[in-house]
C-alpha cells in the first residue's frame, strides 16, 4: 500500500508564501509520478502542479507563481507557492499514479493514491 505524508500549508495573508511537500513511502510501483491537486468550495478538484520527464507543468492558476520541484528524488514533491491570492484557498492533496500524473481523476479512475490532504488559507 502507498502512503503519501502531506506537510506545510496553513494560514497566509495575500501575498505570502507557503511550502507543501509530500513523500511518498511504502508499496509504490517502479516507476511513478506525483502531482499536486487542489479542491476549492464550489469548485471541482483542480491539478495545480505536477512533474513529468523532469519538466514542471501548472494550471494557467497559479503559472508564474508556484514552483514545483522534487530534488531529484522520484518519492518526493515539493510546491513552493508565492503571491498566494484569496483564491488559491483549498484543500491540497498529492497524488501518485503511473507517469505522467493526469489532470482529471474521479472515484471510477483513481490515481494510485492520495495524500489525506493539507489545507491553505489565504486572507485578503
Amino acid at each position: 500500500q502507498v502512503h503519501l505524508e502531506e506537510s506545510g500549508g496553513g494560514s497566509v495573508k495575500a501575498g505570502g508564501s507557503l511550502r507543501l511537500s509530500c513523500v511518498a513511502s511504502g508499496s509504490t510501483r517502479s516507476s511513478y509520478c506525483m502531482g499536486w491537486f487542489r479542491l476549492a468550495p464550489g469548485k471541482e478538484r483542480e491539478r495545480v502542479a505536477s512533474i513529468y520527464e523532469g519538466k514542471p507543468k501548472y494550471s494557467k492558476a497559479v503559472q508564474d507563481r508556484f514552483i514545483v520541484s522534487n530534488d531529484g528524488t522520484q518519492n518526493t514533491l515539493h510546491l513552493q507557492m508565492n503571491n498566494l491570492k484569496p483564491e488559491d484557498t483549498a484543500l491540497y492533496r498529492c497524488a501518485l499514479d503511473s507517469c505522467p500524473v493526469m489532470p482529471y481523476y474521479n472515484d471510477a479512475h483513481p490515481p494510485d493514491a492520495w495524500g489525506q490532504g493539507i489545507m491553505v488559507n489565504v486572507s485578503s
